[in-house]
This record gives C-alpha cells, sequence and structure tokens, in this order.
C-alpha cells in the first residue's frame, strides 16, 4: 500500500475496541518516534508508554473525560517536553554523538562550545522548543500507525498538570503535551469511522 492510501485510511478515531496492538507493531511504532527529525537531532523529549488499565482509566477519569477513545485503546503514549536543560544533557548528547560517529578530541569540543548557548535558554524557551518537537515525532507515530492498520489520535484536549501529576512527571523535569491513543478503532460505536475525510483542495491549501 502507499503513503498516500495509508493517510487515507488514517482518521481521528473516537472510539477503540480494547483489542490490544501486537508487540511488533508497537516496536515500529516507537522505532518510527525514535528515527524521526528533531532540532539539532537532540531528542529532548521523552514518551511514557502506559498499558496499565488502572492508570489508563485514572487518566480518562481525571484529566480527559471527553476522550472516549483512551477507554479502548491498547497503549496510551503520553508525549511530554523538557522544561529544563543541563549542562549533563548537553553533555551526554555530545559523547553520544561523538561514539556514533567516532569524533574525538578537539573536533568533539568545538561541538560542545557550539552548543553552549542552549544552557543560556530559560526554562520556558526550553519547554517551548521542546514542545514542538513532540509534535513532529507524533506525526512520524501517526504515520507509522496508519501503515500498520492502528488506529491512532493525538489528543490535545486533556488537564496537563494532573497526567504530570499521575506519571510523576515534573520531578522528571518534564511536562506533558500530547497524548496518544493506539488501539483498532470501534466501527459500531464510532461515527466518524465510515465516513469521507474533509480536507481543502491543494489550489485551496498551497500557494504556488
Amino acid at each position: 500500500m502507499s503513503l498516500i492510501e495509508d493517510l487515507n485510511w488514517r482518521y481521528a478515531c473516537k472510539r477503540m475496541n480494547g483489542e490490544t496492538v501486537e508487540q511488533d507493531k508497537i516496536d515500529i511504532i516507537l522505532d518510527a518516534i525514535r528515527l524521526a527529525p528533531t532540532s539539532m537531532g537532540m531528542q529532548i523529549f521523552k514518551v511514557s508508554v502506559i498499558t496499565d488499565p488502572k492508570i489508563k482509566k485514572q487518566i480518562l477519569e481525571e484529566a480527559a473525560p471527553r476522550q472516549m477513545m483512551i477507554k479502548g485503546c491498547s497503549h496510551l503514549l503520553v508525549f511530554s517536553a523538557y522544561t529544563k536543560l543541563t549542562q549533563e544533557d548537553v553533555n551526554e548528547y555530545i559523547d553520544h554523538l561523538g561514539e556514533v560517529r567516532n569524533i574525538t578530541g578537539a573536533r568533539l569540543e568545538e561541538y560542545r562550545t557550539k552548543w553552549s548557548f542552549l544552557l543560556g535558554m530559560s526554562e520556558q524557551e526550553i519547554f517551548e522548543w521542546s514542545a514542538r518537537q513532540t509534535y513532529i515525532v507524533m506525526a512520524y507515530a501517526s504515520i507509522a500507525a496508519a501503515s500498520l492498520r492502528v488506529d491512532s489520535t493525538p489528543v490535545e484536549g486533556f488537564n496537563a498538570s494532573i497526567v504530570d501529576g499521575i506519571l510523576g512527571l515534573p520531578e522528571k523535569n518534564l511536562r506533558s503535551t500530547l497524548l496518544f491513543p493506539l488501539g483498532f478503532r470501534d466501527s459500531n460505536e464510532d461515527h466518524l469511522a465510515d465516513t469521507p475525510k474533509v480536507r481543502k483542495d491543494i489550489k485551496d491549501l498551497f500557494i504556488f
């Protein structure tokens, strides 16, 4: 199947049927997130992979009561952004870069000096920058899921503070930005399952 066929198949699933997504498919979706492009390649985000029914139920009831797709999802991904960036974070990435690309000595130190400006960014600037990365990688997860015929829905309508508390994110210098349920559509309960996709025509969307 082609990429465009995959994208036409995908929609924002509103009801999921409770079936479990096979682990090999989950692994591919997570790898798509891992391989997605991010600013400077630093991957300043985390993804919580939640399968515990009690935690999913708590998030649904306390933080996202209108997001009923969570009730029947197989896996709930929670994307979170950094709220701080430390010297240790920068050094860890540069050291890893040097190891993978076999860069040592003065050349590696050039990277360390070049990226030292990151440590002068405010916590709000770090969060906003990091949060934008979560949207980029979420898109890759969505496309990967569609290619495997796994349904997904990006969710912004939730109480992030409550989710953060449930998952203990503040202690990790993280704030949640997106919920991303994965599962299989319940065509009997989801009124959007068989409806045509509504999108603008090319002539109305692009400026040439």
